[in-house]
Protein backbone atom coordinates (compact mmCIF):
# COMPACT_ATOMS: atom_id res chain seq x y z
CA UNK A 1 0.00 0.00 0.00
CA UNK A 2 1.96 3.53 -1.13
CA UNK A 3 1.97 5.54 1.85
CA UNK A 4 -0.07 8.78 2.18
CA UNK A 5 2.93 11.86 2.41
CA UNK A 6 2.24 14.80 4.13
CA UNK A 7 1.17 17.34 1.32
CA UNK A 8 2.09 20.84 1.00
CA UNK A 9 -1.52 21.45 1.67
CA UNK A 10 -1.11 21.09 5.47
CA UNK A 11 1.58 23.84 5.72
CA UNK A 12 -0.53 25.89 3.46
CA UNK A 13 -3.15 25.34 6.25
CA UNK A 14 -1.24 26.10 9.00
CA UNK A 15 -1.00 29.42 7.43
CA UNK A 16 -4.74 30.02 6.71
CA UNK A 17 -5.99 29.08 10.12
CA UNK A 18 -3.30 31.20 12.18
CA UNK A 19 -6.02 34.32 10.87
CA UNK A 20 -8.93 32.48 10.70
CA UNK A 21 -12.27 34.09 11.91
CA UNK A 22 -14.98 31.36 11.93
CA UNK A 23 -18.18 32.02 10.26
CA UNK A 24 -21.24 32.28 12.89
CA UNK A 25 -23.42 29.73 10.80
CA UNK A 26 -25.67 27.62 13.45
CA UNK A 27 -24.04 29.27 16.50
CA UNK A 28 -26.11 30.39 19.41
CA UNK A 29 -25.15 34.36 20.48
CA UNK A 30 -26.27 33.86 23.68
CA UNK A 31 -23.88 31.63 24.85
CA UNK A 32 -20.21 32.77 26.08
CA UNK A 33 -17.42 31.47 23.49
CA UNK A 34 -15.69 28.09 24.88
CA UNK A 35 -11.84 29.42 24.65
CA UNK A 36 -9.29 26.28 23.83
CA UNK A 37 -5.98 27.07 25.25
CA UNK A 38 -2.96 25.50 23.03
CA UNK A 39 1.03 25.91 24.04
CA UNK A 40 1.43 26.09 20.39
CA UNK A 41 1.91 29.84 18.51
CA UNK A 42 -0.57 30.45 15.53
CA UNK A 43 0.34 28.07 13.26
CA UNK A 44 1.86 25.67 15.36
CA UNK A 45 0.96 21.55 14.55
CA UNK A 46 -1.33 21.99 17.79
CA UNK A 47 -3.00 24.84 16.92
CA UNK A 48 -3.59 23.56 13.39
CA UNK A 49 -4.87 20.85 15.27
CA UNK A 50 -7.38 22.77 17.37
CA UNK A 51 -8.60 24.82 14.84
CA UNK A 52 -9.38 22.08 12.30
CA UNK A 53 -11.76 20.49 15.40
CA UNK A 54 -12.98 23.72 15.89
CA UNK A 55 -13.90 24.37 12.41
CA UNK A 56 -17.27 21.61 12.23
CA UNK A 57 -17.15 21.79 16.48
CA UNK A 58 -18.32 24.92 16.79
CA UNK A 59 -21.34 24.42 14.29
CA UNK A 60 -21.98 21.02 16.20
CA UNK A 61 -22.35 22.65 19.72
CA UNK A 62 -23.88 25.68 18.26
CA UNK A 63 -21.33 28.06 20.42
CA UNK A 64 -18.57 30.30 19.48
CA UNK A 65 -14.89 28.56 20.39
CA UNK A 66 -11.98 30.75 19.92
CA UNK A 67 -7.68 29.89 19.91
CA UNK A 68 -6.23 30.85 23.54
CA UNK A 69 -2.48 30.56 22.20
CA UNK A 70 -0.46 30.47 26.02
CA UNK A 71 2.96 29.67 25.29
CA UNK A 72 5.97 28.52 27.16
CA UNK A 73 7.39 25.82 29.46
CA UNK A 74 7.07 23.22 27.46
CA UNK A 75 2.81 23.46 27.92
CA UNK A 76 3.22 24.56 31.48
CA UNK A 77 1.73 28.62 30.50
CA UNK A 78 -1.24 26.71 28.73
CA UNK A 79 -1.77 24.16 31.97
CA UNK A 80 -1.11 27.00 34.34
CA UNK A 81 -3.63 29.47 32.71
CA UNK A 82 -6.18 26.47 32.43
CA UNK A 83 -5.91 26.16 35.81
CA UNK A 84 -7.10 29.78 36.58
CA UNK A 85 -10.78 29.50 34.27
CA UNK A 86 -13.65 28.36 36.02
CA UNK A 87 -15.29 24.59 35.85
CA UNK A 88 -17.83 26.16 33.90
CA UNK A 89 -17.88 23.68 30.67
CA UNK A 90 -16.16 26.50 28.47
CA UNK A 91 -12.72 26.26 28.86
CA UNK A 92 -10.83 23.25 26.74
CA UNK A 93 -7.05 22.67 26.34
CA UNK A 94 -5.20 20.84 23.72
CA UNK A 95 -3.35 18.48 25.97
CA UNK A 96 -0.25 16.77 23.94
CA UNK A 97 2.40 14.06 24.62
CA UNK A 98 4.75 17.08 25.52
CA UNK A 99 2.11 18.26 28.48
CA UNK A 100 2.58 15.17 29.81
CA UNK A 101 6.25 14.77 29.79
CA UNK A 102 5.98 18.60 31.23
CA UNK A 103 3.92 17.33 34.50
CA UNK A 104 6.27 14.25 34.48
CA UNK A 105 8.76 16.65 35.15
CA UNK A 106 6.90 18.71 37.90
CA UNK A 107 7.04 21.77 35.81
CA UNK A 108 3.08 22.71 36.49
CA UNK A 109 1.11 22.40 39.37
CA UNK A 110 -1.94 20.39 37.20
CA UNK A 111 -2.19 16.72 37.83
CA UNK A 112 -3.77 14.46 35.66
CA UNK A 113 -7.14 13.90 38.44
CA UNK A 114 -8.06 17.89 37.48
CA UNK A 115 -8.49 17.31 34.32
CA UNK A 116 -11.74 15.68 32.73
CA UNK A 117 -10.22 14.07 29.19
CA UNK A 118 -13.38 14.79 25.96
CA UNK A 119 -11.86 12.91 22.88
CA UNK A 120 -8.20 12.78 21.20
CA UNK A 121 -7.61 13.93 17.67
CA UNK A 122 -4.78 13.07 16.87
CA UNK A 123 -2.22 10.15 17.14
CA UNK A 124 1.20 9.10 15.83
CA UNK A 125 3.16 5.65 16.86
CA UNK A 126 6.64 5.77 17.67
CA UNK A 127 8.10 3.58 15.05
CA UNK A 128 11.59 2.38 15.34
CA UNK A 129 13.25 2.03 11.97
CA UNK A 130 17.01 1.23 10.81
CA UNK A 131 18.86 1.67 7.21
CA UNK A 132 17.31 -0.94 5.10
CA UNK A 133 20.67 -1.22 2.88
CA UNK A 134 22.55 -1.06 5.75
CA UNK A 135 21.57 -2.65 9.10
CA UNK A 136 21.90 -6.46 9.93
CA UNK A 137 18.23 -6.49 11.10
CA UNK A 138 15.83 -7.37 8.20
CA UNK A 139 13.12 -8.63 10.76
CA UNK A 140 11.58 -7.39 13.85
CA UNK A 141 12.58 -10.44 15.57
CA UNK A 142 16.52 -9.81 14.68
CA UNK A 143 15.87 -6.70 15.89
CA UNK A 144 14.77 -7.42 19.29
CA UNK A 145 17.13 -10.62 19.63
CA UNK A 146 20.19 -8.24 19.15
CA UNK A 147 19.07 -5.58 21.49
CA UNK A 148 18.48 -8.09 24.13
CA UNK A 149 22.30 -9.37 23.14
CA UNK A 150 23.26 -6.30 23.93
CA UNK A 151 24.44 -4.97 21.21
CA UNK A 152 26.12 -1.31 20.91
CA UNK A 153 23.53 0.74 18.58
CA UNK A 154 23.37 4.60 18.06
CA UNK A 155 19.62 5.34 18.07
CA UNK A 156 18.18 9.06 17.09
CA UNK A 157 15.61 11.12 18.01
CA UNK A 158 13.98 14.62 18.44
CA UNK A 159 16.18 16.25 21.02
CA UNK A 160 16.63 15.77 24.55
CA UNK A 161 14.01 15.40 26.93
CA UNK A 162 11.05 14.79 24.34
CA UNK A 163 8.92 11.76 23.56
CA UNK A 164 11.80 10.16 21.33
CA UNK A 165 14.76 10.28 24.13
CA UNK A 166 12.24 8.84 26.38
CA UNK A 167 11.25 6.14 24.05
CA UNK A 168 14.75 4.84 23.10
CA UNK A 169 15.28 4.71 27.16
CA UNK A 170 11.79 2.82 27.71
CA UNK A 171 12.32 0.68 24.98
CA UNK A 172 16.08 -0.63 26.10
CA UNK A 173 14.72 -0.90 29.50
CA UNK A 174 12.30 -3.33 28.32
CA UNK A 175 14.61 -5.45 27.02
CA UNK A 176 16.70 -5.42 29.94
CA UNK A 177 19.77 -3.31 28.65
CA UNK A 178 21.14 0.31 29.81
CA UNK A 179 20.21 3.30 27.80
CA UNK A 180 21.99 3.50 24.42
CA UNK A 181 23.81 5.76 22.33
CA UNK A 182 21.50 8.64 22.28
CA UNK A 183 22.03 11.44 19.42
CA UNK A 184 19.52 14.51 19.24
CA UNK A 185 18.89 16.34 16.16
CA UNK A 186 16.33 19.17 15.45
CA UNK A 187 13.84 17.27 13.79
CA UNK A 188 11.94 14.11 12.01
CA UNK A 189 13.14 15.25 8.45
CA UNK A 190 16.84 15.72 9.59
CA UNK A 191 16.84 12.21 12.04
CA UNK A 192 15.22 10.26 8.64
CA UNK A 193 17.85 11.50 6.53
CA UNK A 194 20.81 11.04 9.06
CA UNK A 195 19.29 7.19 9.31
CA UNK A 196 19.93 7.31 5.11
CA UNK A 197 23.27 8.67 5.50
CA UNK A 198 24.65 6.23 8.48
CA UNK A 199 24.64 8.50 11.68
CA UNK A 200 22.78 6.52 13.62
CA UNK A 201 21.73 3.04 13.53
CA UNK A 202 18.24 2.87 14.92
CA UNK A 203 15.57 6.19 14.48
CA UNK A 204 12.85 6.74 16.36
CA UNK A 205 10.32 8.40 13.90
CA UNK A 206 6.70 8.85 13.06
CA UNK A 207 5.03 7.43 9.83
CA UNK A 208 4.26 10.76 8.84
CA UNK A 209 8.17 12.27 9.46
CA UNK A 210 9.57 9.21 6.80
CA UNK A 211 6.80 8.70 4.30
CA UNK A 212 9.33 9.43 1.26
CA UNK A 213 12.04 7.39 2.54
CA UNK A 214 9.85 4.22 3.68
CA UNK A 215 7.76 4.53 0.11
CA UNK A 216 11.27 4.65 -1.26
CA UNK A 217 12.93 1.73 0.15
CA UNK A 218 15.36 3.71 2.22
CA UNK A 219 14.31 2.78 5.74
CA UNK A 220 12.41 -0.06 6.96
CA UNK A 221 10.18 0.25 10.05
CA UNK A 222 10.55 -2.88 12.48
CA UNK A 223 8.66 -1.90 15.55
CA UNK A 224 5.40 0.05 16.09
CA UNK A 225 4.82 1.10 19.43
CA UNK A 226 1.14 0.83 19.26
CA UNK A 227 -1.94 -1.65 20.17
CA UNK A 228 -2.73 -2.60 16.37
CA UNK A 229 0.07 -2.57 13.33
CA UNK A 230 -0.34 0.00 10.61
CA UNK A 231 -1.52 -0.91 7.05
CA UNK A 232 0.81 0.70 5.10
CA UNK A 233 3.83 -0.84 6.84
CA UNK A 234 2.42 -4.85 6.74
CA UNK A 235 6.33 -6.15 7.66
CA UNK A 236 6.62 -4.14 10.75
CA UNK A 237 4.84 -5.59 14.06
CA UNK A 238 4.10 -3.73 17.17
CA UNK A 239 5.98 -4.98 20.34
CA UNK A 240 3.08 -5.83 21.87
CA UNK A 241 2.80 -8.99 19.42
CA UNK A 242 6.47 -10.14 20.47
CA UNK A 243 5.91 -9.63 24.22
CA UNK A 244 7.18 -6.46 24.94
CA UNK A 245 4.50 -4.25 26.57
CA UNK A 246 5.77 -0.71 25.34
CA UNK A 247 3.14 1.75 23.79
CA UNK A 248 4.12 5.01 23.01
CA UNK A 249 2.93 7.70 20.69
CA UNK A 250 2.97 11.64 19.63
CA UNK A 251 -0.45 12.52 20.40
CA UNK A 252 -2.81 15.53 20.51
CA UNK A 253 -6.35 15.69 22.25
CA UNK A 254 -9.34 17.65 24.27
CA UNK A 255 -9.72 18.55 28.05
CA UNK A 256 -11.87 20.09 30.40
CA UNK A 257 -12.14 20.55 34.17
CA UNK A 258 -12.93 17.51 35.85
CA UNK A 259 -15.23 20.15 38.02
CA UNK A 260 -17.44 20.24 34.81
CA UNK A 261 -21.04 18.71 35.22
CA UNK A 262 -21.38 14.81 33.50
CA UNK A 263 -23.47 15.81 30.92
CA UNK A 264 -21.91 19.00 29.94
CA UNK A 265 -19.04 16.81 29.64
CA UNK A 266 -20.81 14.55 27.68
CA UNK A 267 -22.33 17.43 25.29
CA UNK A 268 -18.82 18.45 24.47
CA UNK A 269 -17.24 15.37 23.71
CA UNK A 270 -19.80 14.04 21.45
CA UNK A 271 -20.11 17.42 19.34
CA UNK A 272 -16.14 17.10 19.05
CA UNK A 273 -16.36 13.50 17.89
CA UNK A 274 -18.67 14.27 15.62
CA UNK A 275 -16.73 17.30 14.48
CA UNK A 276 -13.86 15.34 13.58
CA UNK A 277 -15.43 12.48 11.98
CA UNK A 278 -16.23 15.14 9.26
CA UNK A 279 -14.87 14.67 5.76
CA UNK A 280 -12.75 18.34 6.53
CA UNK A 281 -11.44 17.25 9.50
CA UNK A 282 -10.79 13.38 7.89
CA UNK A 283 -8.53 15.03 5.23
CA UNK A 284 -6.72 16.77 7.64
CA UNK A 285 -5.59 13.44 8.84
CA UNK A 286 -4.79 11.82 5.89
CA UNK A 287 -2.90 14.98 4.92
CA UNK A 288 -0.88 14.59 8.02
CA UNK A 289 -0.34 11.30 7.13
CA UNK A 290 -2.70 9.93 10.17
CA UNK A 291 -5.87 8.02 9.60
CA UNK A 292 -9.38 7.46 11.21
CA UNK A 293 -8.09 5.47 14.23
CA UNK A 294 -6.54 8.81 15.95
CA UNK A 295 -9.85 10.23 16.85
CA UNK A 296 -10.85 8.43 20.03
CA UNK A 297 -13.60 9.10 22.88
CA UNK A 298 -13.17 9.96 26.41
CA UNK A 299 -12.47 6.92 27.85
CA UNK A 300 -9.79 5.29 25.89
CA UNK A 301 -7.76 8.88 25.84
CA UNK A 302 -8.04 9.49 29.75
CA UNK A 303 -6.64 6.13 30.03
CA UNK A 304 -3.73 6.97 27.20
CA UNK A 305 -3.15 10.29 29.07
CA UNK A 306 -2.84 8.77 32.70
CA UNK A 307 -0.11 5.75 31.28
CA UNK A 308 2.07 8.62 29.88
CA UNK A 309 2.16 10.80 32.73
CA UNK A 310 2.59 7.99 34.99
CA UNK A 311 5.33 6.21 32.57
CA UNK A 312 6.91 9.36 32.06
CA UNK A 313 7.59 10.62 35.62
CA UNK A 314 9.81 7.85 36.85
CA UNK A 315 11.82 7.46 33.47
CA UNK A 316 12.70 11.00 33.91
CA UNK A 317 13.91 10.72 37.23
CA UNK A 318 15.63 7.21 35.75
CA UNK A 319 17.08 8.94 33.01
CA UNK A 320 18.68 11.97 35.09
CA UNK A 321 17.20 14.62 33.90
CA UNK A 322 14.69 15.41 36.80
CA UNK A 323 15.78 15.56 40.22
Amino acid sequence: MKIKPIHTGVFMLAAFTAGWAFPTVGVTADKPAIEVITHAGAGGGTDVNSRMMMLRGRRVLKQDMVVVNKRGGGGAAAMNYFMSRPADGNTIMTFTVGHAITMGKGKTRLKVEDMAPLARGTNDPQILMVNCKTSPYKTPEEFVAGMKKGDKLKFGGAQIGTIDHITVFLWAKRLGQPMPTYIPFKGGGELATQLVAGSVDVATLNLSEAAAPVEAGDICPLVILANAGMAPIPKAKTAKSMGIDLVLSTTRGFVTHAGVDAARRAELEKGMMKAMQHSMYQAYLQNSGLDDTSPLASGDWGKQIKSMVSEFGPALKEMGLVK
